[in-house]
């Protein structure tokens, strides 16, 4: 079933658990996220980066639209990242249910007016919008970028935000980073600073960077009130760890024959996150709550 992320995290939010936004830029992701969402019963995020979208086509989004809107499990189909009304509304038109609008590197007025236009225009049409304040960190592995220096979102700030641009989920900076650490880095979150955004706001609270992070910070993190955990590098590397393995030992060139294991151990990775985040066996609330269209609310 397909929902925006209103009704996505509004259950989530009630019964204290978080649901996943796995980036996918083909097909065999994409298997992977639904495929690992039914056989668990977990509702899930499929997020499509700028850069994944201008790589699949527009043309993809029929395919995968088609395929949630089939499953019993609950999906959001989810524009990550995007850096302009032209992109958003390329989202839309494509059939995204929900959408982000990243202004987190403009100064902080300009960036509540480009996602406050941004959410006039969703909010019409029963689009959920995602804004971003502070910045995430970048490793130098991930196509999402980032900052070398992360700026945490200020609490006081967050509150006007939200206020001022009516944004449905907010994207918090407390130490996260796009990709995977090198060897050498140990991240370490700032709860104290997630606590204090958490006293002053009641919209779900987003998570970008939720790869290679300690399992017991994430948990943490989920626990005091994160309701999406953004995954991208984590299931893409053991995807194509094992793809490595199987064309470095066989003389395999069949799609069809080196994609399947490839697929089952990203798989592996993504059910452990959604173990993490308490999402296992959710879905089944969503059905029992028969909720209406995700359209129908804003109509």
């Amino acid at each position: 079933m397909l929902l925006n992320m209103n009704e996505l995290l509004k259950v989530a939010k009630e019964n204290k658990f978080a649901v996943g936004a796995f980036n996918v830029a083909d097909s065999n992701f994409l298997r992977v996220v639904v495929e690992a969402a039914e056989e668990n019963d977990s509702p899930a995020i499929i997020a499509i980066h700028p850069t994944e979208l201008a790589y699949i086509k527009d043309d993809f989004l029929e395919y995968v639209l088609t395929r949630v809107k089939n499953s019993k499990v609950p999906f959001v189909v989810h524009m990550d990242h995007g850096d302009s009304l032209a992109s958003i509304m390329r989202a839309i038109h494509a059939g995204f249910s929900s959408v982000m609008i990243d202004g987190s590197l403009l100064p902080f007025e300009e960036n509540i007016a480009v996602t406050k236009e941004v959410v006039e225009v969703c909010h019409k049409i029963g689009v959920s919008v995602e804004g971003e304040l502070g910045t995430i960190g970048s490793t130098g592995t991930s196509v999402e970028g980032g900052v070398t220096e992360v700026i945490y979102t200020e609490p006081k700030d967050a509150e006007k935000f939200i206020t001022d641009t009516g944004i449905d989920t907010l994207a918090v900076a407390i130490g996260t980073a796009h990709g995977i650490y090198p060897k050498d880095v140990k991240p370490k979150l700032k709860m104290d600073v997630l606590e204090a955004i958490k006293e002053k706001v009641t919209i779900p609270l987003v998570l970008h960077g939720g790869s290679a992070n300690p399992d017991p910070e994430i948990s943490k993190a989920v626990e005091i009130g994160i309701q999406k955990v953004n995954i991208s590098s984590d299931y893409k590397f053991a995807y194509y760890k094992k793809c490595r393995e199987i064309l470095a030992t066989t003389e395999l060139w069949d799609p069809n024959t080196i994609n399947p294991e490839c697929i089952e151990a990203a798989k592996k990775v993504v059910k452990q996150k959604m173990g993490l985040f308490h999402s296992i066996g959710k879905a089944q609330i969503y059905r029992e709550q028969k909720q209406a269209p995700w359209r129908e609310e804003f109509l």
